[in-house]
């Protein structure tokens, strides 16, 4: 959906000018730590999400967080801009305890109906006029919602058969001459870069219809993250949502978060640390999307895996002695990193130039092999399209987005760690299609070598006696109750944000993970349709998903 807004939509920014133009819809206040918070009835659902995004300019639905009280269920729906990601507003809806039904925001942005279903799954608030209600992460036989607060764990689960038949089965039988045909794509498939399962119905060799199927890898970590406490005990999850080297990055959304609840202040030279460590965690991801998605297009074990593997395994040796893991790394701590740069420094900042002098020329060799080739080129270039409107709708983020045009990125828009002082530009391609994600990759590898290069220039040159590498921070940490906030970085996939509702003990009351794969994957029957096999498997590797974090 294309929206077109008015020339003083960008004039709506203060609370009181949200209130207004919210009108009677409001039924109440509240107020996040990062947003104002206002209260809706469960039936304004759709009016009060349009007039924010037609006349305020909040396009950008990052995230529906879903939870249960004593006395009602709720949705919140975390809105802001992706022109200016500092413009922010929770709409609240509650729900009835008893009958707990509420609006879908599907009609306004696309992207809540994946958000909503895993709300009606995992806490079972249902929500009126959504085009497909059903279970998203669990199977539909699925007796209870696990994180509602009367579920019994003990109760058993069983999964017949005749719940994997053949949906088109009876349309098939009654017309012999159909050419439609119902194929399933994984769930273990080298093509699906983890257990996703992709219904697809075919007419003769064209994609007519695409379902992702997810919920393989399930793991149930939100609640394992209510069931741990903020200081010590949830850090070392992150590392499991994306775990393809982009462990800092993750440590860095629940840092980002649980500092700013409660208020933690972090030194100066643990911030240069962790731009270091994420960013250098965003090219071994990066590296691996490459080579990955080269086996996507080529079909067979190339040259060029192994390329990306080598360069991704340079990387790799400088996280192990930065932090002693290869991929589970658990470096970050609230208030700053566990410890300083190894010892000798100078043979660390050795290895690290070392890498980056010999960067270009990796980069030079994977233009010549990937980018020029002319296999690939047929093969991405025009397939897979994903306009910019469309890409909005679904609050795609990261490559994903920006190869659409979308010239958005937490770490400028919305800035933290040491970004904002360094020098570095947000890579852009319009193309809208597969190899405009591909490039996009490719030069955000470029931009990451530069902001690690000005980050070991300022280490080297830091004053020993000044090297902080923790704050002071208090052995329990106890938020104030019911104390809301939703905050995000720029993951190596996109948006990673994490919203957290204390509770006035040491864990959570709440914990939801914005996984920036679990809204790109929503995309793929848009990019999909219309388009043959082949070109819908190339368009799943240019979203670079991984299932740990889509699951979650």
């Amino acid at each position: 959906m294309s929206v077109e807004l008015p020339a003083d939509a960008d004039a709506v920014q203060t609370p009181a000018e949200v209130a207004d133009l919210l009108g009677d819809l409001v039924i109440g206040r509240e107020e996040h730590l990062n947003a104002p918070g206002f209260v809706i009835k469960p039936n304004s659902v759709v009016d009060a999400l349009r007039r924010l995004r037609d006349q305020a300019g909040f396009d950008h639905l990052s995230c529906v967080t879903a939870q249960e009280y004593e006395d009602r269920y709720e949705s919140i729906y975390h809105l802001t801009s992706y022109d200016d990601r500092t413009q922010e507003v929770s709409i609240v809806v509650p729900a009835d305890k008893e009958n707990p039904v509420s609006q879908s925001a599907n009609e306004v942005f696309r992207t809540a109906d994946w958000h909503e279903r895993e709300a009606y799954d995992l806490i079972g608030i249902e929500y009126d006029d959504h085009p497909d209600l059903r279970r998203i992460l669990l199977p539909e036989t699925w007796q209870g919602h696990p994180l509602g607060q009367s579920y019994d764990q003990d109760q058993p689960q069983v999964v017949p058969l005749r719940e994997h038949q053949n949906p088109l089965l009876e349309d098939q039988t009654a017309d012999n001459d159909s050419e439609t045909m119902y194929l399933n794509i994984g769930p273990h498939h080298p093509a699906t870069h983890g257990v996703l399962h992709i219904k697809t119905v075919l007419d003769g060799e064209q994609v007519v219809d695409l379902e992702p199927d997810i919920g393989y890898l399930h793991r149930c970590e939100e609640q394992m993250c209510q069931n741990s406490t903020y200081r010590y005990q949830i850090m070392p999850y992150p590392d499991r949502w994306d775990y393809i080297s982009a462990g800092l990055l993750n440590e860095w959304a629940y840092a980002r978060t649980a500092e700013e609840l409660a208020d933690i202040e972090v030194p100066e030279y643990a911030q240069i640390i962790r731009t270091m460590g994420a960013e250098l965690c965003r090219m071994a991801a990066h590296f691996l999307a490459l080579g990955t998605f080269a086996l996507d297009i080529y079909g067979d074990f190339t040259a060029l895996f192994m390329y990306s593997i080598r360069d991704r395994e340079k990387v790799q040796n400088i996280l192990e002695e930065l932090t002693g893991q290869r991929l589970m790394f658990n470096y970050f701590r609230l208030g700053g990193v566990v410890w300083d740069l190894p010892e000798p420094r100078e043979d660390f900042f050795e290895m690290t130039r070392d890498f980056l002098e010999d960067l270009p020329t990796a980069l030079e060799e994977y233009h010549d092999m990937m980018t020029s080739n002319e296999i690939l080129q047929v093969r991405t270039v025009d397939t897979g399209v994903l306009p910019p409107e469309v890409a909005k709708s679904y609050g795609a983020t990261g490559p994903v987005a920006r190869g659409s045009g979308i010239d958005y990125d937490v770490r400028r828009d919305d800035p933290y760690g040491y970004y904002e002082n360094l020098d570095w530009d947000v890579v852009t391609e319009d193309g809208c299609d597969n190899f405009s994600r591909l490039l996009v990759r490719m030069r955000e590898v470029e931009e990451s070598a530069k902001i690690v290069e000005q980050c070991i220039d300022l280490l080297e040159d830091w004053p020993e006696d000044e090297r902080n590498i923790q704050s002071n921070v208090p052995r329990t940490i106890k938020p104030d109750d019911d104390t809301e906030i939703y905050k995000a970085v720029e993951g190596a996939k996109g948006e990673l944000g994490i919203y957290i509702r204390s509770d006035g003990t040491e864990e959570p009351g709440r914990f939801k993970i914005r996984s920036p794969c679990f809204s790109n994957l929503q995309t793929l029957p848009e990019m999909s349709n219309g388009e043959y096999v082949p070109d819908a498997i190339a368009s799943l590797g240019s979203l670079d998903i991984v299932l740990g974090e889509v699951d979650r």
